[in-house]
């Protein structure tokens, strides 16, 4: 896995920098969701893997379910170059690297909220109000349920930790009682 994303991640740069350059990051961004989809999808996985198509021909065939977004000349610049050097499987790699670079780019930070339960979406946008407050900066929110927590929430903001759960206070007691 790993190696695949490092892999991806020039591509996804250097989509990114000509998407910032063209002031176009949301429409590359829907772009490469079609694309990574595209590319996931089981007929064309066996495509991508078929020795006997060429670049060429998986080009033009990428190019023909890709509908409008490949009207652009960059676009389909991009799938021959992927096509070429056989990556045209690393599309949702790609999309994923080229995401998180268009959120730090416009200064997103990806929050992951592990609750004990299940939250609806007037609950997260609760959260996130005052999470935006308390990291100073705009979040994106990803929740995990974790039953292990008992109660409460724990988010992660970077390498920023913000522990709130039954779990987390009864082992701050048990560190506290030991010392």
């Amino acid at each position: 896995m790993a190696e695949s994303v490092t892999i991806a991640r020039p591509y996804a740069e250097a989509v990114f920098r000509l998407a910032r350059d063209g002031k176009a990051l949301a429409q590359w961004s829907d772009t490469l969701k079609l694309l990574a989809v595209i590319a996931q999808d089981p007929e064309m996985v066996q495509c991508i893997g078929n020795p006997k198509l060429s670049a060429d021909q998986l080009t033009q065939l990428f190019v023909s379910l890709s509908g409008e977004a490949a009207k652009n000349a960059d676009v389909t610049g991009f799938i021959r170059v992927l096509a070429a050097n056989e990556r045209l499987s690393l599309l949702p790699q790609v999309q994923e690297i080229y995401e998180q670079l268009k959120s730090a780019e416009e200064g997103i930070k990806e929050a992951v909220v592990y609750s004990a339960f299940p939250l609806d979406d007037a609950q997260v946008k609760n959260l996130l109000g005052q999470l935006e407050t308390h990291f100073s900066s705009k979040l994106q929110p990803r929740v995990v349920v974790d039953a292990a927590l008992i109660g409460g929430i724990k988010v992660a903001v970077g390498d920023q930790v913000l522990d709130a759960s039954v779990r987390g206070k009864l082992e701050a007691m048990a560190t506290a009682l030991k010392n």
